[in-house]
């Protein structure tokens, strides 16, 4: 089966709450994460949740990094996903975009 390349989640979460950016459906890679801050100073987290597991510190890759304002950050991953795995999102203030690209066979 080839492989679909597309965005694979986009959400602005509200502050203070993990939000699932993508649940996978079938196995994916993905590829590509940005992070973009539509305000102020904040901070921002992303987890990988196997099986859509509970969080657990262990599920972070990125933890209360600082996000300035207006500034965006960009992660090359090339995480492998099993279908039910789940990317949560977080941030400091309900003014974060987060966007995942990769794709899914």
């Amino acid at each position: 089966m080839a492989a679909a390349y597309k965005v694979l989640g986009q959400v602005n979460p509200p502050a203070l709450t993990l939000t699932t950016l993508y649940t996978a459906t079938l196995e994916t890679v993905c590829s590509t994460l940005s992070i973009c801050n539509l305000g102020v100073s904040t901070t921002v987290r992303v987890a990988v949740r196997p099986a859509g597991a509970a969080i657990d510190p262990k599920h972070y890759q990125v933890y209360d990094v600082v996000l300035n304002q207006y500034d965006s950050l960009f992660f090359t991953l090339g995480y492998g996903l099993a279908a039910t795995d789940v990317v949560s999102v977080y941030a400091g203030t309900a003014n974060v975009a987060f966007s995942l690209f990769g794709a899914t066979t």
